[in-house]
């Protein structure tokens, strides 16, 4: 067989597995339907992806084209596990169930990366899915292991968190890598001689990186997943730093460059960027610094 024919017969079995994916994410959605409120705004939109998805697919039929099926099909995640999300704490994440779901949730979050690193294997550039969609699948998985985190500590806190200990160990160290990826996703604005901005606060934002009201949360989420580790977890400071490969990764300094975590550090440069935004910029607009503050004395104190 020639090399024609084996790419040919390539594109075509992904082409399959594209139309799999598609399948298997709608048969997802039909049982979710049965147990949401379809008056939600949440809900309709997620419905109303699933469709543009699926009227792609039956145009595509077998000759798919697979950038824009994997950035529709990415975005049709997004919106459907939100719903989910949303459900799961409108419920208070039920100890029963909510394990399993936020592990599901987390599995079907990372699939689109997956099928891009299975299209291009060993490529190492590649813009298949936009700045954008890897943002918020890194911020999606770090943000609902962090509510997750915070529900186990807060139902468990009489038990001292010991019957979940290794649960909360692995979800902190996941949350806080997908957290720092996500925040290393863009290369902040810089700030040459000759660019002028209307709005110096905003200039200073860009140039630290700070893209809205969610890379804030990041750096604050990231920074209090450091702390409990630290306060729950066997008091372990160091780890193993899985670097995940964004499409556009851009070092931001030297706790993203090491191989190993030390999860003080790396709190204290948080919580402590995230102090000087809040009472720098965004000064006045009602961003609370006091428990920030409260875990940089912790993490001072364990640091002397």
């Amino acid at each position: 067989m020639s090399v024609q024919s084996d790419a040919l017969l390539q594109e075509t079995d992904f082409d399959a597995l594209l139309q799999e994916r598609a399948e298997r994410l709608g048969k997802r959605w039909k049982s979710l339907e049965k147990a949401s409120s379809q008056e939600d705004c949440f809900f309709e939109k997620a419905s109303a992806t699933l469709e543009r998805l699926r009227t792609f697919c039956r145009e595509g039929e077998e000759n798919l084209d697979t950038c824009t099926f994997l950035q529709l099909y990415t975005q049709t995640i997004l919106d459907i596990t939100y719903v989910e999300e949303n459900k799961l704490v409108d419920e208070d994440f039920p100890e029963d169930s909510s394990l399993e779901q936020v592990t599901d949730i987390i599995d079907i979050l990372s699939e689109p990366e997956n099928l891009v690193k299975q299209l291009l294997q060993n490529q190492k550039e590649h813009t298949i899915l936009t700045p954008e969609l890897l943002e918020c699948l890194y911020w999606r998985r770090g943000a609902l292991l962090y509510m997750y985190c915070h529900t186990i500590r807060h139902n468990e806190q009489e038990q001292k968190i010991d019957n979940s200990t290794d649960i909360l160990n692995k979800f902190l160290k996941d949350g806080i890598n997908y957290l720092l990826t996500m925040l290393n996703a863009k290369c902040p604005v810089k700030l040459e001689d000759g660019v002028s901005f209307q709005d110096l606060d905003t200039a200073k934002l860009l140039s630290q990186g700070v893209f809205s009201d969610t890379h804030l949360l990041a750096m604050m989420y990231a920074g209090e997943m450091c702390y409990w580790i630290l306060k729950h977890c066997g008091g372990e400071e160091k780890t193993e730093f899985n670097r995940i490969d964004a499409e556009t990764s851009c070092d931001k300094g030297d706790s993203f460059k090491k191989n190993t975590l030390d999860f003080r550090d790396v709190g204290e440069k948080m919580l402590f960027k995230y102090v000087s935004i809040c009472e720098g910029p965004l000064k006045g607009l009602g961003w609370s610094t006091a428990n920030a503050m409260q875990i940089l004395d912790f993490l001072k104190k364990i640091g002397n």
